[in-house]
């Protein structure tokens, strides 16, 4: 078995989208897009290479955010707040 992780070609954020995955989400799903992280990613798609970013705070009719659909390399990654380790210092290293 492989520990490189397995994402679905499209992910979204809106559970009323058919490409919404809670579990998924609940990992941590980060993106890389054309080498600087996002933080605003509604919806990604891998194999077309393009995200759907909120588009400020404006909103349609219904509520929902309105968004723009940005194309480029797409990377996703988990979250790994367990593997990084911020730095600690030992208060009896100090004396």
């Amino acid at each position: 078995m492989s520990d490189t992780p397995v994402f679905p070609d499209r992910l979204s954020l809106d559970p009323r989208s058919p490409h919404y995955d809670g579990d998924l989400l609940q990992k941590g799903v980060r993106i890389n897009f054309n080498g600087s992280e996002k933080t605003n990613v509604e919806e990604y798609c891998l194999s077309e290479g393009w995200i759907k970013v909120a588009a400020g705070r404006s909103r349609d009719r219904n509520g929902n955010p309105m968004t723009l659909k940005l194309k480029g390399t797409v990377e996703p990654f988990f979250d790994d707040a367990g593997g990084v380790e911020a730095p600690t210092t030992d208060p009896a290293s100090d004396s």
